[in-house]
């Protein structure tokens, strides 16, 4: 293991970068406003135009906090599957959970028409798509966790997310079949993930969620850092591995299946921040990379969000086609440049 010592000075980098990121994020976007009247909405100051107040405390900070609680949140997610699996291409959704939280939206979507007017116009709200989501993502990790209770072997759990998953996307496809044009086309908008609906209200329930997520990732950095010599030496230091798996899948699924549903699935981040953190880290102790891929995770995302937004223009590009276009070949020049896989 790694001391954090030298690490340090990266972790001071890297929090002002996050700050600067965050201040040219809110000050992008369709309405030009100046830097200066950013700075002064952001201290409180009532001399700012009305309508731009509005614009950045209102739209434009709440979408850059869900920008660094979707990346930071994907980002950790992904690192505990990895680790838990001991496998390079696991990602926060391995186990299903945007699979279910897919299933959940399409089914208020799609099924829609199979509704009455009144309920389906209730269900058809930002918040019943989002209780959508969260029930077939509720329900997919409950699954996994009950099969988690009863094997033993690790793998056999990524397998069973994968088939939950292939069960789920089946389900979808035939709704899709029987679906409107104008049902396909709002569920594909749903899918290219957004970051910008949200009020502060909704934002305040993300968090909450989110912050028990984080606390149960925190509570399993030992847990990680023995899983890394592997199960039986795990076992010989006398970790309980049923209870660490546990624990890791309940923080994974809170963090990805609540991303999910108040973002929409979101691509790349999961799989891609926690190895770009490895390769620049250079260790394998989770006291490090924890708060290094909450960094760079939201780091990488604000970046994202302001190149999808095309400054001075009213069109804004889906989140997920950015997150991809820009990451995967970050992730690519990087392993071919250590050529080294660092686990």
């Amino acid at each position: 293991m790694t001391h954090s010592k030298p690490y340090s000075s990266y972790f001071i980098v890297l929090t002002i970068a996050l700050l600067l990121c965050f201040i040219i994020n809110i000050s992008l976007g369709s309405v030009y406003i100046p830097l200066s009247d950013v700075f002064k909405s952001l201290l409180g100051s009532t001399s700012v135009q009305d309508s731009w107040l509005y614009i950045i405390q209102d739209y434009r900070i709440p979408k850059a906090l869900t920008a660094i609680l979707v990346g930071s949140g994907l980002g950790i997610s992904g690192l505990l599957m990895q680790t838990l699996f001991r496998n390079p291409l696991a990602g926060p959704f391995v186990l299903g959970i945007s699979s279910g939280a897919s299933l959940g939206v399409a089914l208020v979507i799609l099924g829609s028409s199979f509704f009455g007017g009144a309920f389906a116009s209730i269900i058809m709200t930002t918040w019943g798509i989002v209780i959508a989501a969260s029930l077939g993502s509720f329900l997919v990790l409950l699954s996994v966790l009950v099969v988690s209770v009863k094997i033993r072997d690790t793998m056999a759990i990524l397998i069973i997310g994968l088939m939950f998953a292939s069960i789920t996307a089946a389900i979808v496809s035939v709704l899709s079949y029987f679906g409107s044009a104008e049902q396909l086309r709002q569920y594909v908008f749903w899918g290219f993930g957004s970051l910008g609906n949200l009020s502060w209200y909704e934002l305040l329930i993300f968090f909450s969620i989110y912050a028990f997520g984080i606390i149960f990732g925190l509570a399993s950095v030992k847990s990680l850092n023995t899983l890394l010599l592997g199960e039986n030496y795990a076992k010989s230091l006398g970790l309980n591995i049923k209870k660490s798996r546990l624990i890791i899948i309940i923080a994974t699924s809170l963090l990805a299946g609540t991303i999910t549903a108040f973002a929409g699935p979101i691509a790349f981040i999961g799989l891609a921040i926690p190895h770009i953190t490895r390769q620049l880290f250079n260790t394998s102790n989770h006291k490090i990379l924890l708060p290094a891929v909450f960094l760079f995770g939201a780091i990488i995302m604000l970046i994202c969000d302001s190149i999808a937004q095309l400054p001075n223009s009213d069109y804004t590009l889906p989140i997920n086609a950015i997150t991809s276009l820009i990451g995967a070949p970050v992730v690519i020049w990087l392993l071919v440049r250590k050529r080294k896989m660092v686990f």
